[in-house]
């Protein structure tokens, strides 16, 4: 067969459903080729849209989104999608066509080290010089992508490459078991956890995968071990729990650093040092357990004193039969401090102000929300105030990206989970900023047919830096900007567009909006003001009851 019927034929034995693309010149053999496959493509309106809807595909199913472009400026566009899936983990497969490297007709027309370009981004970046090493590559890819810790691949599939003829046949693939954790580290870790007086457990990004999650809540409800979580581990755990203290959506200074200088021992599960610590280590503090598939990577504020390697869900398991009924620490305190801290989260969060304060959009958002709808976040300073007073209640229902933190993801992520959640409400949140910078995608969302609502939050400014720049005692200068009138700009894509204008009227736009069906894109108007009131002077002066 030819060889980019071949390389479809190694994706559909992966499992592929779909490859979003912006396909180029170089592509058109394995557009061919994907035209009579049982492979859905899906035509986004700029490689980025592409690259994190299928970056988003990889981290909602744990099997490696596949996305498609041409050489040059089309390879180019996608390094961010790239670099969100390798900070993100999220498995990711990328496939980018060249000129034909046999011979030039173009001399350097468009021509970029590609694979030179993604090595530091992927976990693997090949380019295909014979069609009969597609099997065995598309394979690798894969299982490389896929396997913890997850991230992307660059397969580059030249254009005389694509159109040569081969007669290897496919690899399956083939399913992988993880080592468990060796009886001696659990059973130390075990041992140093019933001889402290407080101990703590942290869910970080790593344990925010399917069967973590369901070992992580079997292991929170057989022992009672109170919990906090970063914001990539949200939703691993139910957080409508009263051993629940909250989320780490800031380094230090938070109500829930309380709870972390309290404990004499923190048991952190799924940490990723991606993420922005969640607390920090000190010589003499605290004993830290590290629980993860790999080894911890060491630096001057992470330095565990004990680690269990292994598949998470099995060292979780086999760690909670060690400590059934044994785990008979103080809870008195974490009790205290859970209600304290809902009842700072519940402050504001009905608010008539408006421009609307960000803990009344949290709330109203929340309460239109069913425990396993999906809210994606696009990234500004209202993913704090999501991170900080949005309970979730299962994994994958609150999509934060606090690794990469790139502008642009929110409205694809979304609509990624649109895709594949079609019967669930699907909320994508972004800042005005960061919606305009990939805000074409508007049209492939209205043309796939997606039920999907976007709420911008509507400052005019870059709010974030903003926020930054007054922190630092620095004037207003240099990030403020004009919007379109985003209701006809929704209109112009053939979605629906709605202007909230009183804080009271949200909830039932969005209600609406969901019932109706369909595209809509809601334009609120933000105050936040809130930031320096709440993230700064009142955490600022906060005191911890001991």
């Amino acid at each position: 067969m030819k060889a980019s019927d071949l390389m479809v034929a190694a994706l559909e034995a992966e499992g592929v459903e779909y490859v979003f693309a912006v396909p180029g010149e170089e592509n058109l053999d394995l557009l061919e080729s994907l035209r009579t496959s049982t492979i859905t493509l899906v035509l986004a309106r700029h490689e980025q849209g592409a690259g994190f809807m299928a970056a988003t595909y990889g981290r909602l199913t744990g099997k490696a989104g596949v996305c498609l472009a041409t050489l040059g400026p089309g390879a180019t566009n996608l390094t961010t999608p790239a670099a969100y899936a390798a900070l993100g983990a999220f498995p990711l497969v990328i496939i980018t066509g060249q000129k034909p490297i046999k011979t030039s007709k173009q001399a350097q027309f468009q021509i970029v080290d590609v694979v030179s370009l993604f090595t530091p981004l992927c976990k693997a970046s090949t380019q295909i010089v014979n069609g009969n090493r597609i099997p065995s590559l598309v394979r690798e890819g894969f299982r490389l992508a896929q396997e913890e810790r997850p991230g992307a691949v660059l397969l580059e599939l030249p254009e005389d490459i694509a159109e040569e003829e081969t007669i290897e046949p496919v690899i399956p693939p083939h399913y992988r078991r993880y080592a468990v954790a060796g009886d001696a580290a659990l059973d130390e870790a075990a041992e140093r956890i019933i001889a402290a007086e407080r101990p703590l457990l942290l869910i970080g990004a790593g344990a925010n995968r399917r069967r973590a999650s369901k070992a992580l809540r079997k292991f929170v409800s057989d022992t009672g071990f109170p919990f906090f979580d970063t914001q990539m581990g949200k939703g691993v755990v139910d957080e409508d729990s009263e051993l629940y203290l909250g989320t780490a959506a800031l380094s230090s200074g938070d109500y829930v650093h309380c709870a972390i200088e309290k404990a004499d021992l923190i048991v952190n599960i799924g940490h990723d040092v991606v993420e922005k610590p969640p607390f920090f280590m000190e010589p003499g503090g605290q004993t830290v357990i590290h629980i993860n598939y790999k080894a911890a990577e060491v630096d001057q504020v992470y330095f565990p004193q004990l680690e269990v390697i292994g598949d998470i869900a099995g060292s979780v398991e086999r760690l909670g039969n060690r400590l059934d009924g044994k785990l008979q620490c103080d809870r008195s305190y974490y009790t205290a401090l859970h209600h304290e801290i809902a009842s700072h989260i519940s402050e504001t969060s009905d608010d008539e102000r408006f421009p609307m304060v960000p803990q009344r959009v949290v709330a109203d958002v929340r309460s239109v929300m069913a425990r396993d709808d999906i809210v994606a976040l696009d990234n500004g300073i209202y993913k704090i105030w999501f991170a900080r007073n949005y309970i979730a209640h299962e994994p994958g229902t609150i999509l934060l990206d606090n690794a990469l933190a790139t502008m642009g993801a929110g409205l694809p992520s979304a609509m990624m989970a649109a895709m594949l959640a079609p019967g669930r409400r699907v909320l994508a949140v972004c800042g005005d900023g960061g919606f305009m910078m990939n805000s074409q995608e508007l049209e492939t969302a209205v043309r796939l047919g997606l039920n999907l609502v976007v709420l911008v939050l509507n400052d005019a400014a870059y709010g974030m830096i903003r926020w930054k720049q007054d922190q630092l005692g620095f004037p207003d200068y240099g990030l403020t900007f004009s919007n379109p009138d985003f209701v006809t700009y929704a209109q112009s894509y053939g979605a629906t567009g709605h202007r909230v204008e009183r804080s009271a009227d949200l909830v039932a736009v969005l209600n609406d909006a969901f019932e109706a069906g369909g595209v809509h894109l809601v334009d609120l108007p933000v105050d936040y003001s809130e930031n320096k009131k709440v993230l700064i002077d009142e955490l600022g002066a906060k005191v911890c009851e001991l």
